[in-house]
């Protein structure tokens, strides 16, 4: 047996070669297979990429979906919906041939030392609205006495309230719905009026402005003048429109930022209405306070008084009851106070530069502030050897009968030109104008004159050189240290 050298031989068969051809198909092999796995793992990071994009896109969309459907949820809440009309009274079909009465109430011991001309009286103004109120009556009235105590009142007096209380009563029987929009919660009148008047909203058909808010059932108590204005829809709407503001206010504790059209003022300083009041050429529009309260387009009450004073000629006649440029708030258990300088300066402008004269009629009684006089002579002063300036302060007092009610207290608050005038129920008060709703009423005669003008002119001169009203100079004797009129 022939042994062979080869060392692979030994012990072990010998194996089969392997070409060159065959190591190159393996290897292809390999690649293939793992090129193979490579693009299916490309395809699907791809898809896995896609289909992440796509669900960050549906996510985006429903985000936006959601954030409009609470933006239409924030706009559709922020205002009750009324039906499809207000009362049918529209911008395009209300009415501007209206009728316009001055109202006035004086105290009985006022009247013979007035000399007053009478006038339409509060208490018959507001029964003559009632009786002409078809639809529905919508009252915003910080104050509800119409039932006095008998300590409170005088027979009059007590009889008027009462009156007036039962004919609002009477207002559900008559199909007339009743709707009170006060910062007053807890008054048994109205708890009793709330048994008698539906939710159902509607708009009037007739305006008032006193001189507290648009429609005030008052006391004969105090002396107060207003007007009422007739058979002016187009004015009423937007009354109507203020009303509707105060009442979404009255229903939750936060002021809105966005609100309906419902409560967008129709007309303003810049686009009054255009009107015939006793077949007058005028314009008017309706104002309001804080500027928080000014829904889109309306012109706020400082703004009103500013331009009725910047149209001023020859004279601005204002009456208030109090005039104070002052606002105190409390920060941190601390009363501060500031100066609050609008309308102050406004009365400074026309004086001084434009040679306008003012007279200022301020009432003094229990609640005048000591520095009420400290502003006033400072006004005056600015006159002291100066050409053709004009301004003049005078206090109409009257007695108090005792020490909670203030009878015959002039309670106007009004201010009067040669072309124009302004009628609002705040005092000339900064913290009113800052803190307090209220509303205010501008009319412009496009005629020289009007018997609206002349009569407002003549009340007012009336109570200027009446026995009651008192220069502040050459009475000075009159005046403790706490700045009390003797």
């Amino acid at each position: 047996m022939e042994l062979s050298n080869n060392p692979r031989s030994r012990g072990h068969e010998e194996a089969p070669p392997v070409l060159l051809s065959d190591l190159t198909q393996v290897k292809n092999s390999s690649f293939s297979a793992a090129q193979q796995q490579g693009y299916s793992a490309t395809i699907f990071l791809r898809r896995k990429d896609k289909l992440e994009k796509t669900q960050q896109k549906c996510i985006a969309i429903f985000a936006l979906l959601c954030c409009f459907a609470v933006l239409l949820v924030l706009i559709f809440s922020s205002v009750d919906l009324w039906g499809d009309s207000e009362d049918g009274i529209t911008e395009e079909n209300c009415r501007t041939d209206c009728r316009i009465v001055l109202m006035e109430t004086i105290p009985e011991d006022l009247k013979e030392h007035l000399n007053a001309r009478p006038h339409l009286p509060l208490f018959v103004g507001f029964h003559a609205l009632l009786d002409r109120a078809k639809h529905s009556v919508q009252v915003v009235s910080p104050v509800w006495n119409l039932r006095p105590l008998e300590e409170e009142s005088t027979p009059t007096t007590g009889r008027q309230g009462q009156l007036l209380f039962q004919r609002l009563l009477t207002l559900k029987s008559r199909g007339v719905k009743l709707k009170i929009a006060s910062s007053l919660t807890n008054s048994a009148e109205q708890k009793i009026l709330a048994t008698h008047r539906q939710r159902t909203p509607e708009s009037q058909l007739f305006s008032c402005i006193t001189g507290d808010f648009f429609f005030l059932p008052d006391t004969p108590q105090r002396k107060e003048l207003g007007l009422m204005v007739y058979n002016c829809s187009c004015l009423a709407l937007d009354l109507h429109r203020v009303f509707s503001f105060y009442w979404q206010l009255h229903e939750r504790d936060y002021i809105p930022s966005i609100w309906s059209k419902r409560v967008t003022a129709l007309y303003g300083r810049h686009q009054p209405l255009e009107l015939q009041l006793n077949n007058t050429p005028a314009v008017a529009y309706v104002s309001s306070s804080p500027g928080l309260f000014c829904a889109k387009e309306r012109t706020k009450d400082v703004d009103a008084i500013y331009h009725v004073m910047q149209s001023a000629k020859t004279f601005v006649f204002i009456s208030v009851t109090d005039y104070l440029p002052l606002v105190s708030r409390r920060l941190r258990g601390t009363l501060v106070t500031r100066y609050w300088s609008p309308l102050d300066e406004m009365i400074r402008e026309a004086v001084v530069l434009r040679g306008i004269k003012v007279r200022l009629l301020i009432s003094f009684w229990k609640n005048t502030h000591p520095l009420t006089f400290n502003f006033v002579t400072s006004l005056q002063s600015l006159c002291m050897q100066l050409y053709n300036c004009s301004l003049e302060v005078r206090f109409f007092s009257h007695k108090e009968q005792n020490d909670d009610v203030q009878h015959g207290l002039n309670h106007n608050k009004y201010m009067l030109t040669d072309n124009a005038l302004y009628i609002g129920n705040h005092n000339w008060v900064g913290n009113e104008f800052s803190d307090n709703g209220g509303v205010g009423l501008v009319v412009q005669m496009k005629n020289r004159g009007g018997k609206i003008m002349e009569q407002l002119k003549a009340a007012f001169e009336r109570d200027w050189t009446s026995p009651y009203s008192k220069s502040l100079l050459g009475n000075q004797d009159r005046y403790d240290k706490y700045g009390h009129l003797h």
